[in-house]
C-alpha cells in the first residue's frame, strides 16, 4: 500500500519564533538588558573607598563586560547593524582586557593620588575605550551605555616652575644642597628636620625632569625625601599616577653645603631607600 501524503499548514503566527537577524527595534531591546547588566559593576567604581576596592571593582566590570561580550557574540543583526554590532563587540573586548591588565598598577596609583581621582580616571578612560562604539551606535538610532559613569572631563593639569618653593616653615640656617633631577620624571623634594616625619618638611621644592635648583637657609641636620610620578595634584601636594617615594640614607648636616643628583649613578656615594608613601 502506498503511503500517504503528509501535508502541512503554516502554524499561527504567535507561535512561531522570530526568524532571522535583528533589526533595531530588537537590537535595541538587546542592548538595554545589556546595558542594566553592566549597571550594577559599572556603579561600583563611583563607590570604592579603597585602593583595593578599586582594582576589585575593575576586575569585577571586565568580567561582566566579558559576559557581555559572549552574548553579543551570540547575536546576529541586519545588514544595516553589522558594522555597529561588530565594532561594540571589539570596543568591549578592548574595555575589558585593559581593565584586567591595569588593575594592578591602578591600585597603587590610588594610593599615590587618591582613590577618588584614581577612579574617575578609570571612568574616563572606559568610556573613551568605547566612545567610537557609542557614536557609531548614536548614528544608527540606537542608544548604549546610559548606566556608564561619566565624571566628566579631567581637570586641567599645570605642574609647578623648576624650583618652586612648595613649602618652607620653621627657622632658617645656613645651610644649602643644590639638587640635580637627573630623572626623567618630575620630583617633589623635600627637606625634613632630622627626627620629623617626611609629611612634615622644613622645605619641599619642586623640580622638573632633568634639571636643578638650589636649595638656601635651610636650618640643622635633615634629611632628602623625594616623590616622583605624574600629574601633580597642588592641594594635596602629590603626584597623582605612577608614583615613587624614596629617602637618601645619609644625614644632611646643619650649616653645610651639599650637591646631590637624583639619578642612580655607578659612580655615587649616596644610597636610596623606598619608603611609605607620605
Amino acid at each position: 500500500m502506498a503511503p500517504s501524503p503528509s501535508s502541512a499548514a503554516p502554524a499561527p503566527a504567535s507561535s512561531v519564533p522570530a526568524a532571522g537577524p535583528l533589526g533595531t527595534a530588537a537590537y535595541q531591546a538587546e542592548l538595554t538588558r545589556i546595558d542594566q547588566a553592566l549597571a550594577g559593576p559599572a556603579s561600583r567604581l563611583t563607590r570604592v573607598r579603597t585602593a583595593e576596592g578599586l582594582s576589585d571593582a575593575m576586575n569585577t566590570l571586565a568580567e561582566a563586560l566579558n559576559t557581555v561580550a559572549v552574548r553579543l557574540a551570540a547575536l546576529k543583526v541586519t545588514s544595516r547593524l553589522d558594522a555597529g554590532h561588530s565594532l561594540l563587540q571589539v570596543r568591549i573586548g578592548v574595555a575589558a582586557t585593559q581593565l584586567t591588565g591595569l588593575a594592578d598598577e591602578t591600585e597603587d596609583d590610588a594610593r599615590c593620588g587618591g582613590v577618588a581621582y584614581t577612579s574617575q580616571n578609570v571612568q574616563r578612560q572606559l568610556r573613551t575605550n568605547l566612545s567610537s562604539a557609542l557614536v557609531l551606535l548614536q548614528q544608527l538610532k540606537l542608544t548604549f551605555g546610559k548606566t556608564l559613569p561619566n565624571p566628566g572631563p579631567a581637570p586641567a593639569q599645570k605642574p609647578p616652575d623648576n624650583g618652586d618653593i612648595l613649602v618652607r616653615r620653621g627657622p632658617n640656617g645656613t645651610g644649602q644642597v643644590k639638587i640635580t633631577n637627573g630623572t626623567a620624571k618630575d620630583v617633589a623634594v623635600s627637606i625634613v628636620t632630622d627626627g620629623q616625619p617626611p609629611s612634615s618638611p622644613q622645605v619641599m621644592v619642586y623640580i622638573q625632569a632633568t634639571k636643578a635648583t638650589t636649595v638656601k637657609q635651610i636650618g640643622g641636620a635633615y634629611h632628602l625625601y623625594f616623590k616622583s610620578g605624574s600629574e601633580w595634584d597642588p592641594d594635596r601636594r602629590k603626584f597623582r599616577s605612577g608614583c615613587t617615594f624614596k629617602k637618601f640614607a645619609q644625614t644632611f648636616g646643619r650649616n653645610q653645603g651639599w650637591q646631590v643628583n637624583l639619578k642612580p649613578m655607578a659612580t655615587g656615594n649616596a644610597t636610596t631607600t623606598e619608603v611609605e608613601a607620605y
